[in-house]
């Protein structure tokens, strides 16, 4: 296939930036800085190294995307991906891709539509385990007159920009420092 022209280049980056804004994996690593303190700038680096990628190789296969995003995620984010999302979001860059190679453009902009408004009605977040401390919290947070000891209070979250992730992930922290995502079993 014949390589893209600026314009087709540039959709395509809209492209890239779209499928990666609304991977739950990436912006759970953002919003809880596994990449460290540039955690939202590496998150948009890899648009670019993504976007690059294509443009480098020739013919790529989803299985070569999958192992770059990987090694992505691991060297920027220390995150190793295992909840099954990595072929999905592989495969959604190189459908895109293709796409935008055959001239299909009009159908590439409807798709990054579509991924906007999902990334309209939330992000992901990581919400940790309930201890049976938190049913304390909750009767301290239902009286609203009353002023509650069970500790600092933390950052406040817009509840509408919230949105909870699938039941069938789950987010662990390995012995070593890095975080484990993946399914429930």
């Amino acid at each position: 296939m014949a390589p893209l022209t600026s314009s087709t280049r540039e959709l395509f980056s809209e492209a890239v930036r779209a499928v990666l804004e609304t991977w739950p994996v990436l912006q759970i690593a953002v919003d809880n800085g596994f990449g460290g303190a540039y955690s939202q700038q590496k998150a948009e680096w890899m648009v670019d190294a993504l976007q690059q990628y294509f443009n480098d190789n020739d013919e790529l296969l989803q299985d070569e995307v999958e192992d770059f995003i990987s090694h992505l995620m691991n060297n920027e984010f220390d995150t190793m991906v295992d909840d099954g999302s990595l072929p999905q979001v592989a495969q959604k860059v190189c459908v895109m891709f293709q796409q935008c190679q055959q001239g299909k453009l009009t159908d590439v902009r409807e798709q990054i539509n579509q991924l906007i408004l999902k990334k309209s009605a939330g992000r992901a977040k990581a919400t940790p385990a309930k201890t049976p401390d938190d049913d304390e919290d909750k009767e301290c947070e239902d009286e609203e007159a009353m002023d509650c000891d069970g500790g600092a209070e933390g950052p406040s979250v817009d509840s509408a920009a919230v949105m909870e992730l699938p039941q069938d992930t789950s987010q662990e922290e390995q012995d070593d420092g890095w975080t484990l995502v993946s399914r429930k079993k």
